[in-house]
């Protein structure tokens, strides 16, 4: 997992090449988008939805189940996005777009999703297979920029943005390893409590699901202003088994970052610390990158502390094949 984590930006590279060659036509009266992906293959769409969230003209809706909502139609941008593309959640949800004549494109690395699009003659961009699905979100993601480009709802510009990305991450890789490594360290058997500051939501899942899969550890997240009128209330008593870790980048909403400067000394009376981890780079698209990759080399290097493998999820493939039974 180390390597695959070493060689995000050399992945971008080649997703962006991929993205290049990929034929993908305008929109026809799009009113709404459907971003239909589980786990690794639909946190791209979380991510997504935030980046552009300041140019898209009509509502994104990011679907985790197998259900379509009632809306989808003819009118409907339906992206399906399964990095296996036997993803039985998102294969039901594609079958209903298709039954509903939803203008759907496909970004996968084959199975049955690839199978029918090219059957339908929908839009699709393949992408790399044999890679675990959480280690290929700059593949999925970078393929949901040229969709959303070339049906008009993102500039084009993103992918300049990307460039300089790519060398902001080769710039930084010793100081993002060496953070990552100092933090790992103090989140090892511990409960992470991850907060993102409202415009970065998608990245904090994605470090969630991260710590999931590669430490193998439980933890939770949730964002601000939303946890000042629930959660905030449950922190009440001592529990040094916890440390919050924010994730801050230079987008966040001003009356957003004074609400967590009130709420950080009530995190640091109650756990055994708060780590802030704040974004480096210009545009959204390299500050998210940047915490995204600092946030995989983190559960790395704690999955190296426990001497867990992080590649393996038996847990996830036990589900599977029991579902498979039914």
């Amino acid at each position: 997992m180390k390597e695959l984590v070493q060689n995000f930006s050399a992945q971008l590279r080649e997703a962006k090449s991929i993205a290049d060659k990929a034929l993908v036509a305008p929109g026809k009266n799009i009113q709404n988008i459907v971003i239909s992906g589980l786990g690794g293959s639909g946190i791209g769409g979380s991510i997504l939805s935030e980046l552009i969230s300041d140019s898209c003209t009509v509502p994104i809706i990011i679907n985790k189940d197998y259900h379509l909502p009632n809306f989808v139609s003819a009118s409907t941008l339906l992206i399906i996005s399964s990095y296996s593309g036997n993803t039985e959640e998102t294969l039901s949800a594609m079958e209903q777009g298709m039954a509903k004549q939803a203008q759907i494109v496909c970004i996968s690395s084959g199975g049955k999703v690839l199978e029918l699009a090219k059957q339908h003659q929908f839009d699709f961009i393949e992408i790399p297979g044999g890679f675990p699905p959480r280690s290929c979100i700059g593949y999925s993601l970078v393929q949901l920029l040229k969709v959303m480009v070339n049906k008009g709802f993102a500039k084009a510009s993103l992918f300049t943005d990307l460039d300089n990305a790519i060398q902001l991450l080769d710039k930084e890789n010793t100081s993002i390893k060496t953070e990552a490594q100092a933090l790992a360290t103090k989140l090892k058997g511990k409960l992470p409590v991850i907060y993102s500051l409202g415009s970065s939501e998608g990245v904090a899942v994605r470090f969630r699901q991260q710590i999931n899969e590669n430490s193998k550890m439980l933890c939770w997240h949730h964002t601000f202003p939303e946890m000042n009128h629930n959660e905030l209330v449950g922190w009440t008593e001592k529990n040094d088994a916890l440390v919050v870790v924010t994730f801050h980048t230079s987008f966040d909403y001003a009356r957003t970052l004074k609400r967590y400067e009130i709420c950080k000394p009530l995190f640091q009376k109650y756990t055994s610390g708060v780590i802030d981890i704040s974004a480096k780079g210009e545009s959204k698209l390299e500050q998210f990158l940047y915490l995204i990759h600092i946030g995989d080399w983190i559960s790395c290097y704690i999955a190296d502390l426990k001497g867990v493998d992080a590649v393996e999820v038996n847990v996830i493939n036990h589900l599977k094949a029991e579902l498979s039974k039914f």
